[in-house]
């Protein structure tokens, strides 16, 4: 009987063969049932596209799962890990249909939303799922909090992580790895707290993510679609989740480090659109994917910068899920996110993902006579 390394790796290499097996398979249901993407003036490709890749990383998940379910040694999960589990599957489950009808019939924001709600109330209703337990800065324990707040907070969390990963998609391979590096974040946290159906479940995600990958990284034969955005957008959201519930060593801020990109992401798209006074909803080309195009950089060097930031806060969730055990770990979080929001701003103004002309921090640093120049590509170099 498998246990520990053994089973996780197991799972791993069948979600990585499955991907790897189905995804070409998905590549030629896509064009059969006419789920493509055509180009226009948002879009970077220029070609006609198959979509639904993610149901390629979603057959290769629940297949692994299914093959290693035999193998579990008993006693390996327990009532709440199994409620859990089933949650996520089914609750994903929810989430692949409405994105691959989305990938096929473009449906409408309203409808999308509404299928997301639904998948976020199996989770908290069907399952008795949500958020009872945080730990906020400068407190001494974990607090419970009230249903009537932990509920909504819930699906205020799922609905929302499910949207960020969406908005991001816009590049070949950033959506997949972004998610890739934070599901790895949540399997080395869950390695360190020793919570095994968290390993496990990450372990298959991450594998069928990277086998995908060989086909979606630039130039990408198949794009993931709203199949894939918005169910690992899900997953993540699950999986994160039970840092609030399960595991009373991690902070409130933890979470929010795991899915640092896509949420810092659609925040600036939020605060974008607001000053420029436009629909919170309304979208263009102003991400940060977009605006790293725009001062020179390549698709692939674009991805992997993004990437490289995404890691950034991997790392950051992981040490500060460590070092909150600490005496001194109110003190250390504090100092984080500060150190987070000045970088954050600056790189915002950089890249002028917010406004092209408006640079309040630099200008200030400037004052102090500290001189932050404009990055290209050219001055760099591709």
């Amino acid at each position: 009987m498998p246990t520990g390394l053994l089973l996780y790796s197991i799972g791993f290499v069948a979600a990585l063969i499955l991907a790897l097996v189905m995804t070409p398979l998905i590549k030629k249901l896509a064009f059969k049932v006419g789920a493509i993407d055509k180009p226009n003036h948002r879009k970077v490709h220029t070609r006609v596209m198959p979509r639904l890749g993610g149901l390629a990383i979603y057959i290769a998940f629940v297949g692994a799962f299914l093959i290693l379910q035999p193998f579990i040694p008993e006693g390996l999960l327990r009532p709440w890990d199994i409620d859990m589990i089933n949650a996520l599957l089914v609750g994903g489950t929810i989430i692949i249909i409405l994105g691959a009808l989305d990938d096929r019939f473009e449906l409408s924001a309203k409808v999308k939303f509404l299928g997301q709600l639904l998948a976020a109330c199996v989770v908290v209703f069907g399952f008795d799922i949500h958020i009872n337990l945080v730990n906020v800065p400068f407190g001494e324990t974990m607090q419970p909090i009230a249903e009537w707040i932990g509920i909504p907070l819930t699906l205020l969390w799922i609905v929302g992580v499910t949207n960020a990963i969406n908005l991001i998609d816009g590049l070949d391979g950033l959506a997949a790895g972004v998610s890739g590096i934070a599901i790895a974040t949540i399997a080395v946290m869950a390695a360190f707290m020793g919570y095994q159906p968290v390993i496990l479940l990450s372990t298959l995600l991450l594998g069928g993510i990277i086998g995908f990958l060989v086909f979606n990284f630039h130039p990408a034969k198949i794009f993931m679609g709203d199949s894939g955005s918005l169910f690992l957008g899900f997953s993540l959201a699950t999986l994160s989740m039970l840092g609030f519930k399960q595991v009373t060593i991690v902070s409130f801020v933890t979470p929010l480090l795991i899915i640092g990109v896509p949420l810092s992401d659609t925040f600036f798209a939020i605060v974008r659109r607001w000053v420029n006074k436009k629909p919170l909803f309304a979208p263009d080309k102003e991400h940060l994917h977009h605006r790293l195009q725009d001062l020179g950089f390549s698709h692939r060097r674009t991805v992997l910068i993004i990437w490289g930031v995404a890691a950034m806060f991997g790392v950051l969730a992981i040490f500060q899920s460590v070092v909150v055990q600490s005496t001194a770990a109110n003190w250390i979080t504090f100092a984080v996110i500060c150190l987070l929001m000045f970088f954050l701003q600056i790189g915002a103004e950089i890249t002028g993902i917010v406004d092209k002309t408006r640079r309040p921090l630099i200008n200030f640093l400037g004052r102090l006579g500290l001189r932050i120049t404009k990055v290209n590509a050219q001055s760099r170099g591709k």
